[in-house]
């Protein structure tokens, strides 16, 4: 099969003011989604998902080279979850993205659906790896950026970490070996919303300096507002150009964003909400949507 052709609009110069506009519009549908597929009275992992929701937005509607009519395309981009308990907002994405319907995300956590708790790579289409084991993703990925480079493969493979996910000993062991044979196919973003599901990560086990731990092990750096459009795209952008070693990008974010009963509450890392905290999301999400869109 011959490889994907990616457009010249892939290609991309600096990010235009429509491109991010769409972009924060498609993070806010996903937040819709990500309410709206748990819904009222049912566990979710509401923090987590809705921090995320920015940058998964930005890769899978900007950055990511995926095509959903050949979802195995050997040319494509490779994305890991590694947080996989965030499994609702690539859910969002890929339904939006048109891996699957976006009626299906109402399936979520349903017997025989293939949308459960985690991702499974064997059920969902767009899924590259079951994750969710906290602590795994980073070492998969490495796994896939050596395949690439025996097979000749020009891709990129992605990384989505979790702050508290770094009390791993295995995410270290996978960012030695990454640096070790300078995988620079590799990008890993963290999500650094402070909190994990027992509380803020700084008291349970405290990683900071956290860029400088990933600099120390080899990776190039940067360090991000996650909620800003611009800058995640920019960040992005850098990712896929830089080469010589693998890229780490630091996203500060805020655990449960959007939600006002979940903003850096960590008792909504997985939680249920109620029909009125569900009422007064859905009200928030659409006012947060019809301020980009300019409307009244």
């Amino acid at each position: 099969m011959a490889p994907l052709h990616w457009s010249e609009a892939e290609r991309r110069g600096p990010p235009d003011p429509k491109t991010i506009k769409d972009l924060q519009e498609k993070a806010w549908i996903l937040r819709r989604h990500i309410v709206c597929m748990v819904g009222p009275n049912e566990t979710g992992h509401f923090g987590g998902s809705c921090s995320c929701a920015d940058l998964v937005a930005a890769l899978y509607f900007h950055v990511l080279r995926l095509n959903p009519l050949r979802p195995k395309d050997p040319s494509r981009d490779r994305f890991l979850l590694s947080k996989g308990h965030a499994a609702l907002a690539q859910y969002a994405a890929l339904a939006e993205r048109g891996f699957f319907p976006v009626e299906e995300l109402q399936h979520l956590k349903r017997l025989g659906s293939r949308l459960q708790g985690h991702p499974d790579c064997l059920r969902t289409p767009g899924v590259e790896a079951n994750t969710g084991s906290l602590g795994q993703g980073l070492s998969l990925a490495n796994g896939m950026a050596v395949a690439a480079r025996l097979d000749g493969g020009r891709h990129k493979v992605w990384v989505l970490l979790g702050d508290g996910e770094h009390n791993e000993g295995q995410v270290w062991e996978a960012a030695a070996f990454a640096a070790h044979r300078h995988l620079d196919n590799v990008v890993a973003i963290v999500d650094r919303n402070g909190l994990q599901a027992m509380g803020p990560t700084r008291e349970r086990l405290n990683m900071d300096p956290l860029a400088a731990k990933w600099q120390a092990f080899g990776w190039q750096t940067d360090e991000i507002d996650g909620h800003d459009m611009r800058q995640i795209v920019e960040a992005l952008e850098g990712a896929r150009a830089h080469t010589g070693s693998p890229y780490v990008l630091i996203a500060r974010t805020v655990k449960g964003k959007g939600l006002s009963f979940a903003e850096n509450n960590p008792a909504f890392h997985n939680a249920k909400m109620t029909l009125e905290q569900m009422t007064k999301a859905l009200h928030d999400i659409d006012e947060a949507l019809h301020h980009i869109r300019g409307e009244s």
